[in-house]
């Protein structure tokens, strides 16, 4: 090698290949010493890779110099020049545990002392690649970001088709596809202290055609980020397209340090050849192996108190409901939000958040009674926390203002009546941290901690952070992570889930943390089965909260149960008020889905009617050996005398022989699905199908369907 400028150059055509199991992406240094993108899509042998055409897609583009769309980073340094040129200076990939491969490529400026280190970790047997990107400078001086993206892909295809996922509370991840057309579409959240409400952080980009379930080329991906985030996906005047994920640089401008460095989030993506299904398998593989707490492990059945109390309830009653957690057989009772707060009692949400103490005049024995009664009840117990946030009306209000995000000389903006603490401040990460470390200090035997986040960021202003505004809503969410990792390192495994007003926070930058996420507050089983069909495109069942409830009691029992069973399944109902034959169908279905969990929570996903495309959604699960697989097949609202025809199945072995049997039936009642307790052929199954939703299929029923292998 040579030298110029300082820099070792390296002959153009070196190429830098990050590939899985099935897909390639490959680099090449080229002339100047530029990165650039060359293939991205099926692997390549090595033969091949070697005879890929040039390419002008300069891998992750600077701002400031010849670039004339979008760029990934861009920095003016202490002296003003606004320009930044990247120059490949050396890679280095390492096997780490687990078969994962890590390939870091360095960048430097010629001209200024400063550096770009892109990282790319691939996943082989997942077929799953995580690219984040980490710059330091040397200059005397600070220098500022103003842009600095994850992530920077190019696809060059006859059309594109972009999948993404959009809603509000209580209609969470509302699926929507078009064809992107020339210029820029942004998908983005400002929300601050979570990542979704209106917009969620992933998307599904089809090349060429529409992708469907089992068909097309289509590229997955997601930002293991908390707060704001932006996707840019920009076509240009050759009908070339330029995809760009990261942290959103809303009033984000970043001043970096001199030797600071400066690290964003991971962009994760899979990239499938065999449509949607296939992409979704691929990161929910991942998902249970690296990307949620314990995900390989089981997950606990509960019955939480929220819809069945509210706010209104006493020792007595929670006595009484933990009784009937026993009674119904799932391993745990919630206790949800009203149960702190003494000055300010909380009856009502407009107060005592940030008042961690437990309400005497609720709970005059405290919380060590009723873990007393879970336990004498067979079950565990388990609590509800907001530590982030404060009510005005609060004995913390009153004595940290500073502690609290609001803006100087404007009136408070509440929203849900509270206000969100500054986690910038590392007395407020204390703070935060400490509210934890309290309950399981006081209360060992705690086993679950369902921790919320009901409030976006507005009106937003750090006292801490002072001048350096600009950073808070970055720092907000590393200053949460950090909250995270010390709760994490004392109580490692403590099952938790993540809310956020619903799923404001369903994201891989939480869930390394949580075991579960609460998907929404909309717990309608109708509503249900698009939401949950929404994230099981990114989020395995095992991590998804699904509860029975009485949100709507014109739904049967046994719908609700049935959609609550596709994942992690809880109860939020008066067991009092159900009939003896709902009590008895629901302590079997507790039984029958703790026996087929394994297969829900460990099995490969198969989406086979889409509620998108008909009046029924249709999915299986299949276990990894390919003995046992789980059907539901829920119908919608149907049509008058309208048919649904038979469903093929997925995943299964064609050369084995299965029974089918219908489960989770009311007591006294007998399947009409012509293939009950018949055995067929995995080949049969999968050309010929099954009548899923049984002969004459009623609006709003379901039916579960089992098959064990001969």
């Amino acid at each position: 090698m040579t030298t110029i400028a300082g820099m070792a150059q390296t002959a153009p055509g070196t190429s830098i290949v990050i590939e899985t199991d099935h897909t390639s992406l490959v680099l090449t240094v080229g002339d100047q010493q530029r990165l650039y993108q060359t293939y991205l899509g099926q692997r390549l042998s090595p033969v091949d890779q070697s005879r890929l055409p040039v390419s002008t897609q300069q891998a992750y583009v600077p701002s400031g110099l010849d670039n004339l769309f979008e760029p990934a980073i861009r920095m003016v340094h202490n002296d003003g020049n606004p320009s930044l040129e990247l120059r490949y200076k050396s890679h280095k990939t390492d096997a780490l545990a687990q078969g994962q491969i890590h390939t870091a490529i360095e960048l430097r400026d010629p001209k200024y002392p400063v550096e770009v280190t892109l990282h790319f970790s691939a996943y082989p047997a997942e077929d799953l690649i995580k690219t984040w990107m980490e710059v330091r400078h040397h200059e005397k001086k600070p220098v500022v970001l103003s842009r600095f993206a994850s992530a920077m892909l190019h696809f060059e295809a006859p059309h594109y088709w972009l999948t993404q996922f959009h809603g509000d509370w209580a209609e969470e991840v509302r699926q929507q596809e078009a064809e992107l057309t020339s210029g820029i579409k942004i998908i983005d959240s400002k929300l601050g202290s979570r990542a979704q409400m209106y917009q969620s952080p992933m998307f599904l980009l089809g090349l060429d055609k529409q992708a469907t379930e089992t068909t097309g080329d289509v590229l997955a991906g997601t930002l293991a980020w908390s707060g704001n985030f932006q996707f840019s996906f920009e076509l240009d005047n050759r009908n070339a397209l330029r995809m760009m994920a990261g942290m959103n640089p809303f009033a984000s401008e970043y001043t970096l340090k001199p030797d600071e460095k400066f690290e964003t989030p991971a962009f994760i993506f899979t990239y499938s050849h065999q449509g949607k299904g296939l992409a979704s398998r691929n990161l929910h593989r991942w998902a249970r192996q690296y990307g949620v707490l314990d995900g390989t492990k089981e997950r606990l059945t509960l019955l939480n108190n929220w819809e069945a109390t509210f706010f209104d309830f006493n020792e007595q009653k929670l006595d009484a409901l933990i009784g009937d957690a026993g009674k119904l057989g799932v391993d745990l009772f919630l206790l949800d939000d009203g149960w702190f707060g003494n000055k300010y009692p909380r009856n009502t949400d407009s107060t005592s958040l940030g008042d961690w103490q437990v309400a005497k005049s609720k709970l005059p024995n405290g919380l060590g009674h009723l873990v007393q009664t879970a336990t004498k009840a067979g079950v565990k117990f388990g609590i509800w926390i907001e530590p982030e946030m404060v009510n005005p009306k609060s004995e913390l209000y009153a004595k940290h203002p500073d502690w609290i995000l609001k803006l100087p000389n404007r009136p408070e903006h509440y929203y849900r009546q509270q206000l969100v603490l500054d986690l910038t401040n590392p007395k407020v990460q204390d703070f935060v941290y400490g509210v934890v470390d309290e309950l399981f200090t006081s209360n060992p035997q705690l086993a679950y901690i369902k921790w919320d986040c009901n409030r976006m960021m507005t009106n937003a202003y750090s006292q801490y952070l002072g001048r350096d505004q600009s950073h808070l809503y970055i720092d907000y969410v590393r200053g949460l992570y950090k909250v995270f990792g010390r709760m994490r390192q004392k109580y490692p495994h403590v099952p938790m889930m993540l809310c956020s007003g619903g799923g404001g926070r369903a994201d891989y930058g939480a869930m390394p943390y949580f075991t579960e996420f609460w998907l929404s507050d909309n717990t309608d089983a109708y509503e249900r089965v698009f939401i949950q069909w929404g994230y099981s495109q990114f989020f395995p069942s095992i991590a998804m909260s699904a509860h029975v409830t009485s949100w709507n009691k014109q739904q049967s029992l046994k719908f609700r149960t049935d959609v609550a069973m596709m994942g992690r399944l809880g109860y939020d109902i008066r067991v009092e008020e159900m009939t003896a034959d709902e009590l008895t169908f629901s302590q079997q279905a507790v039984r029958e889905y703790k026996r087929l969990s394994d297969v829900i929570w460990h099995g490969d996903l198969y989406r086979l009617a889409s509620p998108y495309e008909g009046n029924r959604a249709v999915s299986m699960f299949v276990n990894p050996t390919q003995t046992q697989a789980v059907v539901f097949a829920y119908n919608l609202h149907l049509r008058t005398g309208e048919e649904l025809g038979r469903v093929r199945l997925q995943g299964l072995d064609p050369a084995r022989q299965y029974r089918v049997q219908e489960i989770n039936l009311m007591p006294g009642a007998k399947s009409n699905l012509p293939e009950n307790n018949q055995t067929y052929s995995g080949d049969y199954l999968m050309k010929v199908g099954v009548l899923a939703s049984g002969p004459n299929p009623a609006a709003l029923t379901s039916k579960v369907l089992e098959l064990t292998a001969q």
